[in-house]
């Protein structure tokens, strides 16, 4: 079966790295984290949630945070010395390209400074939204940060 255009987008990005990462479509929503952990069949920490947040200077943020997590905001912006606000679906569309629900760690159309949960890298397989509220990816949790040139994080 073809994958739809906006999983096709990450499987071409992700193949640019020479990974041989295949992106799987499913019948249920993988929206949620827990959604995907159980169409998947995995921990419900081993899922990536994307969160899309923007900054003082109105650009985006990436925060890749284990199913299992939340953010905590107010810690993390002092840990970080930034401020930020979550994103509304409008903004997320337009740094991103992608919906909330179906927002990948990789392939957005605006480069933005990410931040990866510490907790992720406790599992040796994470799955990763890949561009639409039913589709995924696996990879090996240490791939996260080179892929993302993203930051290691504790998140609360």
């Amino acid at each position: 079966m073809a994958l739809s255009k906006k999983s096709r987008i990450v499987q071409e990005y992700l193949l640019k790295f020479g990974l041989k990462i295949e992106v799987v479509e499913f019948s249920e929503s993988t929206k949620t984290a827990q959604e995907a952990a159980d169409a998947i069949g995995c921990e419900i920490g081993q899922i990536v949630k994307s969160l899309i947040f923007r900054n003082s200077k109105n650009q985006g943020l990436l925060f890749l945070v284990s199913g299992k997590n939340n953010l905590n905001v107010d810690k993390v912006a002092r840990n970080l010395k930034i401020e930020f606000k979550k994103a509304d679906a409008d903004f997320v569309k337009e740094v991103t390209g992608f919906s909330i629900g179906g927002v990948p760690p990789v392939a957005h159309q605006t480069k933005m400074d990410t931040y990866i949960d510490q907790d992720l890298l406790e599992y040796s397989e994470i799955w990763a939204a890949a561009g639409m509220p039913f589709s995924v990816f696996k990879l090996d949790s240490r791939m996260l940060q080179p892929l993302t040139d993203g930051k290691v994080i504790k998140v609360n």
